[in-house]
């Protein structure tokens, strides 16, 4: 069983911050991986790497998308963003310095924020689109009864 599972709920536009996010999850559950087969610390600097670049090209997909919908909460979730970011390089520091337990401190970094991200914040961007949706749609003709149309 994977560490971190793909679940309904994670759904956000079954397209291109869907696939990021898939991603992202696939990359913690290789480390965790890696990490209960002993092998954590050879395989964290590379991941930690590429999960550092995967997130900020996603993050930078998904503000974009948000900044054209016209998001009232952007600049929040871009908080959010940054402080996961500093997060990031901070375990990226902490290894380059010899840290050993990054790799366990990584896994569940981004188990944590990814399940929390996705589910709350994402989530709430996604009411926000079904919301505007529902505003632009031209409201439906009234129906007038049969005598009336004659």
């Amino acid at each position: 069983m994977a560490y971190f599972q793909w679940a309904d709920d994670m759904v956000i536009d079954n397209g291109p911050i869907d696939q990021d996010h898939r991603k992202l999850v696939e990359q913690v559950n290789a480390l965790h991986t890696a990490t209960t087969e002993g092998r954590g610390q050879e395989v964290v600097g590379a991941l930690l790497e590429a999960l550092i670049h995967d997130t900020v090209q996603h993050i930078q997909r998904e503000e974009q998308q948000m900044a054209a919908l016209g998001y009232p909460h952007l600049e929040q979730h871009q908080k959010g963003h940054a402080l996961f970011v500093a997060d990031l390089h901070g375990l990226r520091t902490k290894y380059q310095s010899g840290g050993i337990t990054v790799a366990a401190q990584l896994s569940t970094l981004l188990r944590d924020w990814l399940s929390l991200h996705i589910r709350r914040y994402d989530k709430e961007m996604v009411g926000f689109i079904r919301q505007k949706n529902r505003q632009s749609r031209p409201a439906a003709p009234a129906r007038r009864p049969k005598a009336l149309l004659n």
